[in-house]
């Protein structure tokens, strides 16, 4: 087979680890070597493909050996260590959500949909997941921090991960690996195998991988400080952070309200007596600090457990010495069951209901209860699984085959195409059946037995057979069959199909006087669907509280035209080298019609040293699936009608859905930058890059709110708002329609920095890599207000950032023995800018920043690697938070290691 010319396509912001050089100094090498290599590399910051070429995209690329710092269990959470991700969605933020235990790349905190995955320089299904991606053969992960529509196509708005695997594996790779935090939980046991071998002379090549997880979970809120925290309201309207924030009208027996919902701070004791609330140490209105009462979040998890298997096999084939045909198939499965959170109904409970006691009755008329009260339940008694409780399977399956080769030695080309197909089979069991559950309750007692108030009536018309009285005083007193007649499980099967094809074509146009001109030319199609095999009986009927699922099904396609052109414009041996790069994409979709992306920058290398690098770029977000087409889902609450002088309007139902007439959204994106590297300091590199992204016409949907409030803002003299508001004959507020509209704009701005220096110390090579993001800021306008959410660090706000992230890594590693010293930094700032009734901001709105160390330790005896690993090492709490937080640690100090054999 011909040797192939090594080509490394990075304009690199950041250092470029595991052996891979910046593209300059590699070609320098090559030369000095008067060889080429056998491996061709092609980094994802451009289509083109030329040895020495540098893109003006900033392009980070990570190996193994740093992909493997911290021992994360899966890709994304690996990413989410460098400064430029926000770990907006893993187990530990999944806690209370049926995309449990998910994880997803999301650069710059735009979200994940504004973050283009790549498998192998294609699009697949399992980027909704990277638990899909077995670790033990990925080669290197490329990620492109900038706009990059014009390259690769819709959804790279705030740049490309590129997960590039090790297609020429050969040997056995084995693994077993296990974690515990130090409160005793997190527990995880995980298993991987892999197998390479060379067939046909060497022309083709065959690998299988699998990967086992199994991740208890971690579900110690109590030991872990802060995390049942909240914001407190005191009666002068002042907000403050607190610790141990409880509900005075929700408890796990019942707590009795009037029925204005003031509570009178009385509950009902599990053998259905009357008691006092234990109170805090500072009570108002609804919420108490301290006590004996609950809040739901104590019932969630700090980290959700799941069970994963991946299996992924690759075969290729030289049929020529210029041209590899290959195939690509791997299956994933993530499964889990675990209590989600409690279900919190209001009931009303008449004098006469059926389980109320003498002894309760005179209990309440003591305190001043004579009539009918409103009960405040937490539902934590619902049968065997006691609460609210999540079970899913999701399974992905997908096959991508290729051809992969080279016209002449100037010219390479590339075709291939992709299916996959996600099914999610999700239940959430113990909900209520709203109607049966409201007659359910209200029972009376007819010659002694406890019977429902329909079958009471004397009206034959007016009853229910069916209905088995329940009991909602106290705790433990739902009996089964009235468990089996007023709550059901719902779920729905769905499947996400995609189908993707390309073929590209790169090489030498022609010379100029600076040097060759290259071109990239190709075409991507692509076809999503998403299907609802079925959803439960009850969903269908909306019948379920708090969740009907709804059956969304629809599709669309796109045809899609790139062209990349770089040309250089001078070239003086040692002195400079400038080149010009522009793109193209012309994109047509079967639902919005076509549209443009394009980009264009420029890369000037002075004195071999010194690289500046500027980027503009046109990018696209084309609306989701769900976006599109989601079935329509019902919300039920109270809002201020601002047609009616601000009047409260209780009971408003607000409807949300999918819409086909979604545009697109448009992004442009500026950086501007460069990196040093020094020739009196060898192994040292420096860089700098700054960036700006704005994003025009973001798909959002607004709170019913929200919604009147924009529209009488915009239309105060149509209390319909051309049809999104509905109300009574009277005028009475009855619903709101809210569905995603292209409304919002995001804007952020920010630079990233790195320093990066490596030398031989003794028998092995001692490294250092600090790399830093500053977030000047982050502009979020939802359609109706704009906020800067750069340093508001509260997990309860969307998108809270901190302005800085950093990490910083010392590395000693030879043949025998490595250990790593990271630090992580991620800064402070404000929980929240929300303003109390009073007026005024949050009291002790500061948080601090936290300084996380990890220890990382490997040593070889005979053919075994041992390793272990501490994060967190001084186990420092995350900040107060009421739920989760995505910018800081909440597992605490954890500790993991395993054993691998290579031979």
């Amino acid at each position: 087979m011909q040797s192939k010319q090594m080509m490394l396509c990075a304009g690199t912001a950041l250092s470029v680890l595991a052996g891979v050089a910046p593209a300059w100094a590699q070609a320098a090498g090559e030369q000095e070597a008067g060889q080429a290599s056998e491996e061709l590399i092609i980094v994802t910051g451009s289509r083109i493909q030329r040895s020495g070429f540098d893109a003006p995209t900033p392009t980070t690329v990570l190996g193994v050996e740093e992909l493997a710092q911290g021992n994360r269990p899966s890709i994304a959470q690996a990413l989410n260590d460098v400064p430029q991700f926000r770990a907006t969605s893993t187990p530990a933020t999944t806690t209370g959500n049926t995309n449990a235990a998910a994880s997803q790349a999301d650069l710059r905190g735009l979200t994940s949909v504004r973050t283009l995955t790549l498998l192998n320089g294609h699009r697949f299904t399992g980027s909704a997941d990277l638990n899909s991606v077995p670790q033990n053969v990925v080669k290197r992960v490329d990620v492109v921090t900038g706009g990059a529509s014009a390259a690769w196509g819709s959804g790279a708005v705030a740049g490309v991960v590129n997960i590039i695997l090790d297609d020429e594996m050969t040997g056995v790779k084995l693994g077993l690996n296990t974690g515990v935090s130090t409160y005793g939980d997190g527990n995880r046991y995980g298993a991987d195998a892999a197998w390479g071998t060379n067939f046909a002379d060497g022309r083709g090549h065959f690998m299988i991988a699998g990967e086992y997880m199994d991740d208890k979970g971690a579900w110690d809120r109590d030991s872990r400080k802060h995390m049942k925290a909240g914001l407190f309201q005191r009666a002068d309207g002042q907000l403050v952070l607190a610790d141990d924030v409880k509900y005075t009208i929700l408890n796990r027996g019942g707590s009795i309200l009037s029925l204005t919902a003031a509570p009178y701070n009385l509950v009902f004791n599990p053998d259905g007596s009357v008691g006092p609330l234990p109170l805090g140490s500072e009570t108002f209105g609804q919420q108490t600090i301290g006590g004996g009462g609950q809040s739901l979040y104590e019932y969630l998890s700090v980290s959700t457990p799941y069970e994963r298997s991946n299996v992924f096999a690759r075969a290729s084939y030289d049929i020529t010495d210029t041209a590899k045909i290959w195939i690509d198939g791997s299956y994933n499965r993530m499964s889990a069951d675990f209590g989600f959170f409690p279900d919190t109904p209001i009931a009303v409970i008449m004098p006469d209901n059926a389980f109320l006691t003498d002894t309760a009755r005179a209990q309440l008329a003591d305190a001043g209860v004579t009539g009918p009260f409103v009960l405040g339940r937490i539902l934590d008694d619902v049968g065997p699984d006691r609460f609210l409780n999540y079970r899913y399977t999701r399974r992905n399956l997908e096959v991508a085959v290729g051809i992969d080769g080279t016209i002449g030695d100037k010219w390479t080309y590339r075709a291939y195409y992709d299916h996959g197909e996600l099914k999610n089979d999700q239940w959430l069991d113990n909900q209520r059946i709203t109607a049966n559950f409201n007659r359910a309750v209200d029972s009376v007692l007819v010659g002694g037995t406890p019977v429902c108030r329909v079958n009471a009536d004397a009206d034959p018309a007016n009853n229910d057979p069916a209905c088995v009285p329940l009991n909602l005083l106290g705790n433990g007193n739902i009996t089964d069959a009235a468990r089996a007649y007023a709550f059901a499980s719902g779920g729905a099967v769905t499947t996400t199909k995609l189908d993707a094809a390309g073929v590209s074509l790169s090489g030498e146009l022609f010379s100029t006087w600076a040097g060759p001109v290259d071109v990239a030319v190709g075409s991507d199609w692509r076809w999503e669907e998403f299907v609802t095999n079925s959803t439960d009986p009850y969903s269908v009927t909306r019948a379920l509280t708090p969740l009907s699922f709804s059956a969304t099904n629809g599709g669309f396609n796109v045809k899609e035209f790139f062209v990349e052109v770089n040309v250089p414009l001078l070239d003086v041996a040692d002195t400079a080298r400038l080149e010009v790069n522009g793109a193209a994409r012309y994109s047509d979709y079967s639902t919005s019609g076509g549209i443009w992306t394009w980009k264009t920058g420029s890369t000037l290398r002075l004195v071999n040293d010194l690289l500046l690098r500027a980027v503009y770029s046109r990018d696209i977000r084309s609306p989701s699936i769900n976006e599109y087409y989601l079935a329509r889902a019902t919300n039920l609450g109270n809002m201020i009608d601002p047609y009616r002088s601000n009047a409260l309007a209780l009971n408003v139902y607000s409807y949300t859905g999918g819409n086909p007439d979604l545009d697109p959204e448009i992004s442009h994106t500026l950086t501007l930058g460069g990196s040093y590297s020094p020739n009196f300091a060898p192994g040292l590199r420096l860089s700098a890059d700054f960036y700006k992204i704005k994003i025009d016409d973001v798909i959002v949907t607004l709170t019913g709110q929200d919604v009147l409030g924009l529209c009488y803002q915009q239309f105060p003299d149509d209390d319909l708002c051309g049809g999104l508001v509905e109300r009574n004959n009277d005028g009475t507020l009855l619903s709101v329609l809210r569905t995603f509209r292209n409304l919002a704009k995001y804007q952020t701005k920010g630079l990233d920095l790195e320093a990066s220096y490596q030398m031989p110390l003794g028998s092995g090579t001692l490294s250092f890599r600090a790399l830093a993001t500053h977030v000047f800021e982050l502009l979020i306008d939802d359609g109706v207000r704009t906020t800067d959410r750069a340093g508001i660090v509260g997990g309860d706000t969307l998108f809270s950032t901190p302005k800085w992230r950093g990490t910083g890594t010392i590395t000693y590693q030879d043949e025998r023995f490595g250990t790593d010293l990271r630090f992580r930094y991620v800064d402070g700032g404000i929980y929240s800018d929300q303003i109390g009734p009073n007026g005024q901001p949050i009291l002790n709105n500061d948080i601090s920043s936290r300084t996380y160390v990890d220890v990382g330790l490997r040593v070889k005896v005979g053919e075994f690697m041992l390793y272990g690993n501490v994060n967190n090492v001084f186990n420092l709490s995350s900040p107060r938070t009421q739920y989760t937080n995505p910018n800081y640690e909440v597992m605490g100090r954890y500790f993991s290691g395993g054993v691998k054999l290579n031979f």
